[in-house]
């Protein structure tokens, strides 16, 4: 089992990366996420998922824990498989993915090429509470609506920043996630300001 590839980004396309790693070069499909978030940069370090079948050995490669623990989700749904996970992780964000499952807003999720609206529903259906209980939806209230949308950058800067002073990204990112929630438009340096004082 492949936990994740780390080195060199020899080759890049929207669909695939070339990790070269020991002198080895790993090909991993992508999504359209991962490729947006590792587009420019030299050294990556890639979540691996493995699809080991009779005729291929297929490497998925994540930017994150969160994009692959939803892709693994996603192909536990009947008719969902891994190339059509990759085009849903392509088309939306996972917390935007997680948003219409968490809403029951079939539509969003029939707006991905290739989902019709049985999928869609099942989707909603299969993986609901799952994606709670997993922690991928820490961004969403348990009454299941959406709270505002915060600016990504400044969350992630803000946790970043955190866990380099020692803190724990899990309880980090809830509490910078309500500061922004609260205050959407504080900068980077009073995000992490009043974290501190509220990080148990």
């Amino acid at each position: 089992m492949i936990e994740y590839i780390k080195g060199e980004l020899t080759d890049l396309t929207p669909a695939q990366a070339t990790v070269e790693a020991a002198g080895v070069g790993y090909a991993l499909n992508i999504s359209l996420n991962t490729f947006s978030a590792i587009q420019g940069k030299k050294e990556v370090k890639l979540y691996v998922y493995e699809a080991i079948r009779e005729d291929a050995h297929v490497l998925y490669g994540f930017v994150n824990k969160k994009e692959r623990e939803m892709f693994l989700l996603l192909i536990t749904v009947n008719g969902v498989g891994a190339n059509t996970a990759r085009m849903m992780l392509s088309g939306i964000s996972v917390s935007e993915l997680c948003n219409a499952i968490s809403t029951g807003n079939a539509r969003l999720i029939q707006s991905i090429k290739g989902i019709g609206k049985m999928t869609a529903q099942r989707i909603i259906v299969d993986l609901r509470d799952k994606i709670v209980a997993l922690g991928i939806a820490e961004e969403i209230p348990a009454g299941g609506q959406m709270a505002a949308p915060v600016n990504n950058q400044v969350k992630d800067e803000a946790v970043s920043a955190l866990t380099m002073l020692g803190f724990s990204p899990a309880p980090t990112q809830k509490v910078v996630l309500q500061i922004l929630q609260a205050q959407p438009d504080l900068p980077v340096e009073q995000v992490v300001k009043l974290a501190l004082k509220q990080i148990k």
